[in-house]
């Protein structure tokens, strides 16, 4: 269980982040489409996930929209961002601000990517929801790099992340 904040109020995630080195777990999320696809739809790719409570607020759409114009100018990476939101306000959200290089995917049909990520907000006003955190996954699936956002209002660190896929893109 890792502990973040709220607004300064103290809330939990369900477990930690994926480790350091270790397989990332798989996942069936769900694409705009309505299609599913799972961590081998990506196989042989740099993953960024964006992990976030909802594109409905704020920091979330920030980070989008900084993850999507900074993996223009990197490239060789895929950013997944996901969350909660249905594949219809993704869908809206990506059109409405210009977000055409990032991956948007949805909890809709399976909530086992947040208990595998140990990402799901475990008590508090936005239980149920993810919590803010990056993991870069390595072409061969394996974890480079995390970041469990403490505060929940908080942007991630975009620059550390983005450093471990370079790294991972070799």
């Amino acid at each position: 269980m890792s502990t973040i904040t709220l607004k300064g109020k103290t809330t939990n995630t369900v477990g930690n982040l994926p480790r350091l080195g270790s397989k990332a777990p798989d996942f069936k999320l769900t694409k705009g489409d309505l299609g599913d696809v799972s961590l081998a739809d990506f196989v042989g790719k740099v993953k960024i996930l964006n992990i976030v409570p909802s594109l409905d607020t704020s920091t979330c759409a920030l980070s989008a929209k900084r993850f999507n114009e900074e993996i223009k100018k990197q490239g060789g990476a895929v950013v997944l961002n996901v969350s909660r939101d249905l594949p219809f306000a993704q869908a809206r959200f990506c059109k409405s601000e210009g977000v055409d290089s990032i991956v948007p995917l949805s909890m809709l049909r399976d909530l086992s990517f947040g208990e595998a990520y140990g990402a799901t907000i475990a008590d508090g006003p936005m239980a149920g929801l993810l919590s803010r955190a990056v993991v870069v996954i390595d072409a061969g699936d394996l974890v480079v790099y995390t970041q469990q956002v403490p505060e929940i209002g908080s942007e991630p660190d975009y620059g550390a992340a983005l450093a471990a896929a370079r790294k991972a893109l070799g």
